[in-house]
C-alpha cells in the first residue's frame, strides 16, 4: 500500500470531517426541499360512475283514457238482451272531454249466473283517487243494494300492472254473497271500479288487471 505524506493525509481527513459533518447538518436537510405529497386515493364516491341526467317517465305518468272493448282479460263482453243496459252507479261529475265506460263481462265459457260488472271514468278533474272512492261506494251500495256499511280503507293494495298508479280489493263479507269482491284502480287521469261475484280479493285482483291492459290506452 503507498504511504501518504504529511499534508496529503491531513487534506485527506479534513475533506472526509466536512463530509461528515455535512450529512449529518439539520441545517443542510432543511435547506432541502420537500418532496411532493402523494396522490390521495380515490373516494368510493368517486370513483363511481354518476347515472345519466335523463331518464324515462314512470309507470302511471301522462294521459290515459278507457274505451270499451269487446274482450278484456280473457273475458267477452255482454250483449244483447242480458247485458247492463243503464249506470247502476253514479260515476260523479261529467264534463267535457270524460268518457264514461259501463259494461258487464263473462268468464269463461259462463252463460248465466251474475257476471264481473265495471264502470270507469278518464280524464278525471280532480284527484282520481277521490273519484275512485266515489265510485267505490257507490259499487258498494249497488252490490248491497244500498245498504252499505263497508268502507274502502279495508282495501288491500296490489301490483297495479304497466300503466302504475294504484289498483286495490277489498271483500264484502256483509254481503249475501259473502264471496263478492270489489276492486278498484286510479292513476293520474283515470279511475274505474269492478264488481267480482264469487272470488277471493288475490284471483279478482289479478283478472283486474290483466282487463285494465284491455281498457285503459
Amino acid at each position: 500500500m503507498p504511504s501518504l505524506g504529511p499534508r496529503t493525509l491531513l487534506a485527506t481527513i479534513a475533506l472526509t470531517t466536512t463530509l461528515t459533518l455535512t450529512a449529518c447538518d439539520p441545517a443542510a436537510e432543511a435547506e432541502a426541499p420537500p418532496a411532493p405529497p402523494a396522490p390521495p386515493a380515490p373516494s368510493a364516491a368517486s370513483a363511481t360512475v354518476s347515472a345519466p341526467a335523463s331518464s324515462t317517465s314512470p309507470a302511471g305518468s301522462g294521459k290515459h283514457t278507457l274505451a270499451e272493448a269487446a274482450t278484456a282479460g280473457g273475458l267477452t263482453k255482454a250483449t244483447g238482451a242480458g247485458a247492463v243496459s243503464d249506470v247502476p252507479v253514479d260515476p260523479g261529475e261529467m264534463r267535457d272531454g270524460m268518457h264514461l265506460v259501463v259494461a258487464d263481462y263473462n268468464r269463461a265459457g259462463q252463460t248465466s249466473g251474475r257476471r264481473i260488472l265495471f264502470v270507469g271514468v278518464d280524464s278525471v278533474p280532480e284527484d282520481p283517487n277521490k273519484r275512485r272512492e266515489h265510485l267505490w261506494r257507490g259499487l258498494i251500495d249497488y252490490a248491497l243494494q244500498n245498504g252499505s256499511t263497508g268502507t274502502p280503507t279495508t282495501a288491500k293494495p296490489y301490483q297495479p300492472g304497466p300503466f302504475g298508479g294504484s289498483l286495490e280489493c277489498l271483500s264484502l263479507p256483509e254481503s249475501a254473497n259473502t264471496t263478492d269482491v270489489i276492486c278498484g284502480w286510479s292513476d293520474t287521469t283515470t279511475a274505474a271500479v269492478a264488481l267480482f261475484p264469487r272470488t277471493t280479493p288475490a284471483d279478482a285482483a289479478r283478472l283486474f288487471g290483466a282487463m285494465r291492459a284491455d281498457l285503459e290506452h
